[in-house]
């Protein structure tokens, strides 16, 4: 799934991630999920891998260490967002350390 809940207003995609969460625990199937909302990828992730730009490559991998059921009541959580600042901080940090584009 790449981006699919990424046109839609804040409360319908809360209620979709949900849904989501609910389909996958019930199904136990595996969904490949492409997001660039951090706090998306912890609440429906088992894994997240957090890549460059270009050239895209891995710049790491990270268990998400939540277990189900699962719900968003974890955002709420200081490990959520102990890991929601590990992220973004290694995501600001990879782009910080890219050389600059001239013109």
């Amino acid at each position: 799934m790449d981006e699919p809940f990424g046109a839609l207003d804040s409360q319908t995609r809360m209620l979709m991630q949900e849904q989501l969460l609910r389909l996958t625990q019930e199904s136990a199937k595996t969904v490949v999920f492409v997001t660039h909302d951090i706090e998306e990828a912890l609440l429906l992730g088992d894994r997240i891998y957090v890549c460059t730009a270009r050239p895209g490559s891995v710049l790491a991998e990270l268990d998400v260490p939540f277990s189900y059921p699962r719900d968003g009541s974890i955002r709420n959580s200081r490990q959520f967002g102990e890991l929601k600042y590990q992220i973004f901080h290694l995501l600001r940090d990879h782009i910080h350390d890219q050389p600059r584009r001239s013109g």
